[in-house]
């Protein structure tokens, strides 16, 4: 039984080289690969350049810059980032997020000093990823990202909306809100008219019903939106102004700056931020996506398919991003960057290679040099409408939600306000501070309470416990009368000298008094082993899912059970009655109530009011080891689970069937609409034992009439035609975990036999996924092969999931 990783087959035409010799220090030579584009590339960068097209021209007059400018950098940054850039699936070109950086530099230094600067950032760029630095960029808090562009949306929207009513925009966001009463005095009825279709064409058309309308989708709505619009434009003659590519012959390019030595500079490094930050973030985004995809994270042995893809390489995207701004800017391009939309439609097309990216600039070439005479049909209101779109979609609800969630919409609101009043680089600026001064708020801010309860004095210290707070501290505890009980409670991850001298001292003190002090404390790192040696806490940061409770450190009385009961029963006294499992109980849920449930309420109640959509269902074995929420990282709302014995799906009929595995499947797929099912088996299952000692015919019980579903994998583990479900770097353990793995395989296909999932991965909306999880290595494994191959892989070196 092989269960390797699969090997690069070797070729029979190669024996007879066998007897050549290479030296030592040298590998063997390789034969020439030919170039091959794949298909699945070829329509991939057709979907990416129709979204790109106009996208590319709507940029460009959204800055003021020539509208061949944007055509330029869409082509650059799709052959030259494209080919040089680390995340092979990210498509680059003019971003929405520069166009506001991008349009202040035009009005103050003029087009030609704009190019140079583009072409500085660009060396800027260079030097940073030489410097390996591209992590770093990543350190930038969310909210601050989030804030910017958001600010950067606000300010293209209102800018477009005077152009959409057939105006012209002022230079900032509060000289063209001031403008607007008097631009709605005198609105066109022609540009309204256009842009009104364009927004209604871009709206409805991702939401077309039926097939027909799942077809119909296929076609980008960006280009359905400016396309209608045009043909509306021409056929009705409407007299709106329309798109005017001058000739590439006066197609002005890079010239030397002009303009104060400081603002050169600050415009260099403004426009490297933006540029590298959208990019890196992008690309990270992109490996999210592509994670999704099982055929893009398997390797292949088969020449004529592409290459595995694996996780972005940022310092080289980085060096590509600068390549790219070099050649852009010198061409007379708009700055070039990641872009979220295009990158997002290029995975989701099918794209398997950077061969797709690049192609898809080759296509903005031919279409710049041989359709100029269709784009000039286009009307500048259409393309106002559609960039007003995207800079409004810029402003995500998502990201609100997120950032409220986590206690940072002071930090978002502030870097969005300073972007729209001040600026870009301002608004980061400001953004960083709030964000440094936030952080330092929560390391300093420590709540000391104390209360009486039932003779008992409390005293409950929220927070770090730091030396500021250490008078704080003291008056608290001094209101604890002399000879009576206290019980401190320490709810913080960290403690410094200061502190702990103090609760020390004070602990002493009071207990010679002939009070008595209990030390509590349940987050990790409070160190109140120290202060007490009759008080310990082994908390750790999992004990929450082992259902952990504190005990007194006795001597472990050997017993003849493993796992978290034998653990538990090693911090009982010998001899010493167990705690009752309904005592257990309560005290989990109190502590629940008292650390959890502040921290979730908001969430919970969000998911009360809106119900319950999540995007996958979890169907696993019941065993009390596999903690769905744990190995997933996932939290309330995220994971339909479903649990049984074994994780089987018996197939669908009156006599081999199940109903209730059966109804909780046709409720994720038809009810919920979860977009995948994932079949997670485990090591050292008792199903699977049960199993392999079952005696043919033996299904009295009810456990052993259940474990019936199972023996298709049993069966099909036997064949000897079939290759096996396998592990990836060492073969399975023993029988038991070979069988663990072909019964995840086996219960996919199972699955697959449902109406409900047939008809949804016939639609494409579903996809399945089979995962193992081994309890003793703390390791996941995907199932990256087909499911044919049935090659189980790390989930590191599959998915890509950190970044």
């Amino acid at each position: 039984m092989s269960a390797c990783v699969p090997t690069r087959a070797t070729d029979p035409s190669d024996s007879h080289h066998t007897s050549r010799s290479h030296p030592s220090h040298s590998p063997p030579p390789t034969p020439p690969r030919r170039f091959r584009v794949a298909g699945a590339d070829v329509s991939a960068s057709i979907a990416v350049f129709l979204i790109a097209l106009p996208l590319s021209l709507g940029i460009a007059l959204a800055t003021g810059a020539p509208l061949q400018a944007g055509l330029v950098a869409a082509a650059v940054g799709g052959i030259v980032a494209g080919r040089l850039g680390g995340c092979p699936l990210q498509v680059s070109g003019p971003a929405a997020g520069l166009t506001v950086v991008t349009a202040d530099l035009i009005h103050r230094y003029g087009w030609r000093t704009t190019c140079a600067i583009t072409v500085l950032a660009g060396v800027v760029q260079l030097g940073l990823g030489c410097l390996r630095v591209a992590r770093s960029a990543l350190a930038v808090s969310p909210a601050i990202v989030h804030g910017m562009l958001a600010g950067i949306g606000v300010t293209i929207a209102v800018a477009q909306v005077h152009i959409v009513l057939g105006g012209t925009p002022q230079s900032s966001v509060l000289d063209n809100l001031r403008a607007l009463p008097a631009q709605l005095a005198h609105l066109q009825p022609a540009a309204v008219s256009v842009s009104v279709l364009t927004l209604t064409l871009l709206l409805l058309w991702p939401r077309l019903p039926g097939w027909a309308g799942h077809l119909l989708r296929r076609i980008p709505a960006a280009l359905v939106a400016v396309a209608g619009a045009t043909t509306v434009a021409s056929l009705t003659g409407l007299a709106v102004p329309k798109v005017d590519l001058p000739s590439w012959r006066s197609h002005a390019l890079a010239g030397l700056p002009e303009g104060p030595v400081l603002g050169l500079v600050a415009a260099v490094l403004t426009t490297t931020l933006v540029c590298s930050v959208q990019s890196l973030l992008g690309a990270v985004a992109v490996d999210k996506l592509a994670a999704g995809r099982p055929d893009l994270m398997a390797a292949s042995t088969d020449p004529d398919r592409s290459p595995r893809v694996g996780r972005s390489e940022l310092d080289r995207e980085l060096l590509g991003q600068g390549a790219a701004n070099i050649v852009s800017g010198s061409l007379g391009g708009l700055p070039v960057a990641g872009v979220a939309v295009r990158s997002s439609a290029n995975v989701r097309a099918g794209a398997v290679s950077r061969n797709s990216t690049m192609l898809h600039g080759v296509l903005v070439v031919i279409a710049a040099l041989l359709m100029v005479p269709v784009l000039e049909f286009i009307p500048l209101a259409s393309l106002a409408a559609l960039v007003m779109a995207v800079g409004i979609q810029m402003v995500s609800l998502h990201h609100i939600r997120t950032v409220t969630r986590h206690r940072e919409v002071l930090v978002y609101a502030l870097t969005t306000l300073g972007v729209v009043v001040f600026g870009v680089l301002e608004g980061v600026s400001l953004g960083i501070a709030v964000a440094v001064g936030v952080a330092l708020h929560r390391l300093t801010r420590t709540r000391i309470t104390h209360c009486e309860r039932e003779g008992v004095h409390h005293v409950h210290v929220r927070g770090q416990l730091t030396f500021l707070a250490v008078p704080r501290l003291s008056r608290a505890l001094h209101l604890v009368p002399q000879g009576a009980d206290a019980v401190v409670e320490l709810d913080g991850s960290f403690m410094d000298h200061a502190a702990y001298e103090s609760l020390q001292d004070w602990q002493k003190t009071h207990t010679a008094r002939g009070g008595s002090v209990e030390l509590t404390g349940r987050r990790p790192g409070t160190r109140i082993a120290e202060l007490s040696d009759a008080d310990h806490c082994r908390c750790r940061p999992w004990t929450a899912w082992r259902n952990h409770q504190c005990e007194r450190p006795y001597t472990a009385q050997p017993t003849g059970h493993a796992g978290a009961s034998g653990e538990r029963g090693a911090a009982q006294a010998p001899g010493a009655p167990r705690e009752s499992s309904g005592h257990e109980l309560a005290r989990g849920i109190s502590a629940f109530q008292r650390n959890t449930a502040p921290i979730v309420r908001g969430e919970l109640a969000r998911l009360a009011r809106e119900g319950q959509r999540p995007d996958q269902l979890f169907l696993t074995c019941a065993d009390s080891r596999l903690v769905t929420s744990m190995i997933t990282s996932s939290g309330p709302g995220d994971l339909f689970v479903v649990r049984n014995v074994g994780n089987l799906v018996p197939l669908p009929g009156e006599e081999s069937g199940d109903d209730s595995v059966a109804a909780a499947i046709e409720y994720a797929v038809d009810v919920l609409k979860v977009r995948s099912i994932t079949v997670c088996g485990h090591s050292g299952c008792g199903a699977m034992q049960a199993l392999l000692a079952a005696e043919p015919g033996d299904a009295r019980s009810p456990l052993k009439r259940w474990l019936r579903h199972g023996l298709p994998s049993l069966e099909r583990m036997a064949d000897g035609s079939r290759p096996r479900a396998r592990l990836a770097g060492r073969a399975p353990a023993d029988a038991v975990e070979q069988l663990c793995l072909t019964n995840v395989v086996q219960q996919l296909e199972h699955l697959s036999a449902h109406d409900s999932v047939a008809r949804a991965l016939r639609e494409g909306e579903l996809e399945l996924h089979g995962m193992y999880f081994h309890v003793g290595e703390a390791q996941a494994y995907l199932l990256t092969g087909a499911a044919g191959d049935g090659l189980f892989d790390h989930v590191e070196a599959a998915a890509d999931l950190s970044a």
